[in-house]
């Protein structure tokens, strides 16, 4: 299997960056897709397109500890029945210096075809986080 892990840092708390992926409001900013879940672990999560009806990867928390671990299970709904083809996001945050913040996110677990969306994806997407915290405004991507 394949895996992609990508750090960044980010002039920002751990809890914001942690509020930036798991609160809605924020997601939509700088994601175009809202992130839906109680993130607790074992409840499910759906990455939800800004229409409210089209959710284009779904998954379940695995472990949740605010604001410092997100691992969650991945997967195009359509995929949904076959373990096989699901793949693991694990989002690591720690203070690196006082107002900045460390993120790690490691993809594991992934399919040819699903490294290569992810390896343009994720990148584009933390990106877009990160202005969005450090600036106030996302840059507009897509």
């Amino acid at each position: 299997m394949n895996s992609f892990v990508y750090v960044t840092y980010i002039q920002a708390t751990p809890q914001k960056v942690w509020d930036a992926i798991t609160k809605p409001d924020v997601t939509r900013q700088f994601w175009m897709h809202t992130n839906d879940s109680d993130w607790k672990a074992g409840s499910d999560w759906r990455h939800t397109r800004l229409d409210g009806d089209t959710v284009d990867v779904q998954g379940k928390v695995l472990e949740s500890d605010p604001p410092k671990r997100l691992i969650i299970s991945w997967f195009a709904p359509h995929k949904a029945a076959n373990p096989e083809l699901h793949s693991r996001v694990q989002f690591d945050i720690s203070e690196h210096k006082p107002g900045i913040a460390r993120l790690e996110v490691s993809h594991t677990d992934l399919q040819p075809d699903v490294l290569n969306g992810v390896s343009i994806g994720w990148p584009q997407v933390l990106s877009n986080m990160k202005s969005l915290l450090e600036t106030g405004k996302a840059a507009s991507m897509w």
